[in-house]
């Protein structure tokens, strides 16, 4: 039987990170970070990543271990995420999974294979010098000939993934259409137990949402993000690419207001919790904990505790 481990998952804003350290201290565990910005330092207020109380308080991983300046694959992630779930169950002790990146998490829990490839390797740039050169026809047309299910279903504006796909035939051999069959086909790694949390009005939530987003202004996110230009990240950086880093790059610069870029903040994050519960809501091994107006930590923490231990942990 695979290993169980715990998911504490939910939109942005929804308290997974307290939930998931009381859930941790309840079933000796140890937290992983399953979000695709808190492993960049120098970030910690944007992104809302775990305070050094909080951190103190349960062992966390995936937290503050990259450069901003390096681009991580979800790839790279997953295999690093992997090393740490594998450590913390030869100690004995519950992998906690905690996060909004449904993406990476799905992966993560399947234990799935990447393809090859990535950022500056001589195929990737290869295929780069070619589109700049002869534009994407003749390489769309190359795709058709190797892997006709992808190139059918690739849209001809879609270079970023008609290159990848080229990438991993020309380094494997292998369509990548064969690649995600592959892993599709494999066994689950782990066995989740999954706790979902979400509140039941989604007014309530957007509500939450504005209010985090002013309190992080207050907390020093403009400086966060002036910090990270000064040390010379560039603004092409997936670290400035990250909601509350990117919107803030154009009211430093002076061509917005610093007002207008937090409510562009409010309104990205408000799109992308929406994203984040249409991804989450395919998933039908969630067990939802719903908020009411307000975030009753006790209440969720009794009902999660039963949930867990009906799942057989305990």
């Amino acid at each position: 039987m695979p290993p169980k481990i715990l998911c504490v998952v939910g939109p942005t804003a929804c308290g997974k990170t307290k939930m998931g350290i009381l859930l941790a201290q309840r079933f000796s565990g140890e937290i992983i970070s399953v979000d695709s910005m808190q492993i960049y330092r120098g970030m910690e207020t944007g992104t809302a990543a775990p305070t050094g109380a909080e951190r103190a308080a349960v062992p966390h991983h995936m937290v503050a271990i990259a450069d901003p300046g390096d681009n991580w694959s979800v790839a790279k992630f997953v295999e690093t995420a992997g090393s740490c779930i594998q450590d913390i169950l030869r100690r004995n002790k519950l992998p906690v999974l905690v996060g909004g990146t449904g993406l990476y998490l799905d992966a993560i829990v399947s234990g799935r294979h990447f393809a090859p490839g990535s950022a500056g390797s001589a195929v990737r740039e290869a295929l780069q010098a070619e589109l700049d050169t002869v534009g994407i026809e003749p390489l769309l047309a190359e795709l058709r000939q190797a892997d006709p299910v992808s190139a059918e279903r690739l849209h001809p504006a879609d270079t970023k993934r008609i290159l990848r796909a080229l990438e991993v035939f020309r380094e494997t051999g292998k369509t990548i259409s064969q690649h995600n069959q592959e892993t599709r086909d494999l066994p689950k790694k782990y066995d989740p137990i999954y706790i979902g949390l979400a509140f039941r009005n989604r007014e309530d939530m957007k509500n939450l949402i504005g209010r985090r987003v002013d309190k992080m202004m207050e907390n020093g996110l403009l400086d966060e993000v002036r910090a990270l230009l000064d040390a010379g990240i560039p603004r092409s950086s997936t670290a400035l690419q990250a909601i509350g880093y990117k919107e803030l790059l154009p009211a430093l610069e002076g061509t917005v207001s610093v007002e207008d870029a937090v409510e562009e903040i409010k309104l990205r994050s408000r799109q992308y919790a929406k994203r984040q519960l249409t991804w989450l809501r395919k998933n039908q091994d969630i067990h939802w904990v719903y908020w009411e107006k307000e975030r009753n930590f006790a209440d969720a923490l009794q009902i999660a505790t039963e949930i867990i231990m009906g799942e057989g942990l305990q």
